[in-house]
């Protein structure tokens, strides 16, 4: 019999959302961790934090009995310190930089596509059979740079939008009908952000649609909570979500890690038939999409109500206006 190989999934970028996803997968013993971040230079020391989170993660899954391994890899903005990567069944991008005062969109493009084009071109040399799930945004025009970038074909490229979209959509039913969330059945998809698509015609409740339990105002002002609830959490924290983030993240490395097959909302590649039929070519955008051992499996077709139509094709034109501007820029 040959030596079992636990699964590997490396994250790269250390921060908040990076670290819960480390944190969760420990926890579920889902598979061994491997952890990428810059340093952080002050002007008398240099902290590699990325090896300290990853030891203190390690520790904690000591302290509840958990058997995973997480190991830290401190790497360089041009690249070195990757080959850590080889081996890697999935890889997470959560890398990204975030917007400071004075910064144009296409200065914050420019930054965000350089980070991904690095870290896509290390992906591709170092683990080129891996499945990549990108989180940093603008995470679909993002995922699309990565699928670009990696040259992997399009079942192996994916974004993590429409999983914490739904979720977020999914506890605020939860709190209005004072049910559990494991009988809602939701989606959200189009692109992650103002333009996204809660899919009303299809959601429900134990199988009551949900326009029959929640009259049409007050369920447009879940929609609209829906639609800025990372805004929402910004607001009263003064920074991101991360566990909701991480939490989403999880649950499709598990989908893939343990083959389930899961469908769950995910921004991908639209091409050929399935671009057609939502009338979205060449786009990276969120998709009901079924996750197994190969990434995604099959994308599932839904149709629209006249009104979703609409929603629909205002979240494909948002994420194309971003893939065009950073194809104007020549970062692609």
């Amino acid at each position: 019999m040959g030596e079992y190989k636990r699964p590997v999934v490396s994250v790269v970028g250390a921060g908040n959302v990076g670290e819960h996803v480390a944190n969760l997968i420990a926890i579920k013993e889902i598979a061994n961790v491997r952890m990428f971040d810059l340093a952080r230079q002050t002007e008398d020391k240099v902290y590699e934090i990325v090896k300290g989170k990853a030891l203190d993660i390690k520790q904690m899954a000591a302290a509840i009995g958990c058997d995973v391994e997480v190991e830290g890899y401190t790497v360089t903005a041009d690249g070195e310190g990757y080959e850590a990567l080889a081996g890697s069944d999935i890889v997470v991008v959560t890398a990204g930089f975030p917007r400071r005062p004075g910064m144009s969109r296409d200065d914050l493009l420019s930054k965000n596509v350089g980070i991904i084009r690095t870290i896509s071109e290390r992906i591709a040399q170092f683990a080129p059979e891996a499945i990549v799930i990108v989180v940093s945004n603008p995470v679909d025009v993002l995922t699309y740079a990565a699928f670009r970038l990696t040259g992997f074909p399009a079942n192996r490229v994916m974004g993590m939008a429409g999983v914490l979209d739904t979720a977020r959509f999914k506890a605020f039913l939860s709190m209005e009908l004072k049910v559990s969330v494991k009988n809602i059945n939701a989606y959200v998809l189009g692109s992650h952000g103002d333009d996204m698509v809660p899919l009303l015609s299809v959601s429900n409740v134990g199988g009551e649609p949900l326009t029959k339990l929640i009259p049409e105002e007050r369920l447009k002002e879940i929609v609209e909570r829906t639609k800025f609830g990372g805004g929402e959490i910004v607001s009263l924290m003064g920074t991101s979500a991360y566990h909701a983030p991480g939490a989403s993240v999880v649950e499709m490395v598990e989908a893939i890690i343990n083959d389930k097959k899961e469908i769950l909302p995910c921004s991908v590649y639209l091409d050929g038939d399935v671009a057609e039929f939502y009338d979205a070519e060449d786009v990276c955008i969120g998709i009901p999409v079924k996750l197994g051992a190969h990434g995604v499996e099959e994308i599932l077709k839904l149709d629209f109500t006249p009104e979703e139509k609409d929603l629909w094709k205002s979240s494909v034109n948002s994420v194309k206006s971003g893939i065009e501007r950073i194809k104007e820029l020549g970062l692609i």
